[in-house]
């Protein structure tokens, strides 16, 4: 059944998805009782302050869930991946994190994640058209 008065937006909808995620966040601590929910990120700039590599996530409920890693195409291949990463795992396990969750696709990097320690635990064929999404989790080393 259709329902009227639904206001459809294509395009960008930060402002929408800023708040129906506090919403989804409100729920999920009133369900869980967690309340450790922590957005993060860490960047390297060049001189001029342009980020040059960078990644961002959030933490909630003892997990790290890794949202954007990417370096410039200039900088691949030395090491800024994996110090991005490494950086976010020590983080997250300051924090009493237990898993790093990240979501990649089969053209991007799934051997660098794997050489990391990331097992591969789902994947969604031919998505896009051709490819394959995946879901990496790495379990961090409880902390001493």
């Amino acid at each position: 059944m259709m329902r009227s008065g639904i206001e459809f937006v294509r395009g960008e909808c930060r402002e929408i998805d800023d708040y129906l995620s506090d919403r989804i966040d409100e729920f999920n601590v009133q369900a869980t009782g967690y309340v450790d929910g922590e957005y993060f990120a860490a960047v390297h700039r060049n001189a001029a302050g342009t980020i040059r590599a960078g990644v961002s996530g959030y933490s909630w409920g003892g997990c790290c869930y890794v949202s954007n890693l990417w370096v410039s195409e200039a900088l691949r291949g030395q090491g800024w991946g994996t110090s991005l990463l490494e950086t976010v795992e020590r983080d997250a396990g300051r924090r009493g994190c237990r898993f790093v969750i990240l979501w990649t696709h089969s053209f991007q990097a799934p051997g660098f994640y794997e050489r990391l320690g990331y097992e591969l635990r789902a994947q969604v064929d031919d998505h896009p058209p051709g490819h394959k999404d995946l879901v990496y989790v790495k379990r961090l080393a409880p902390r001493a």
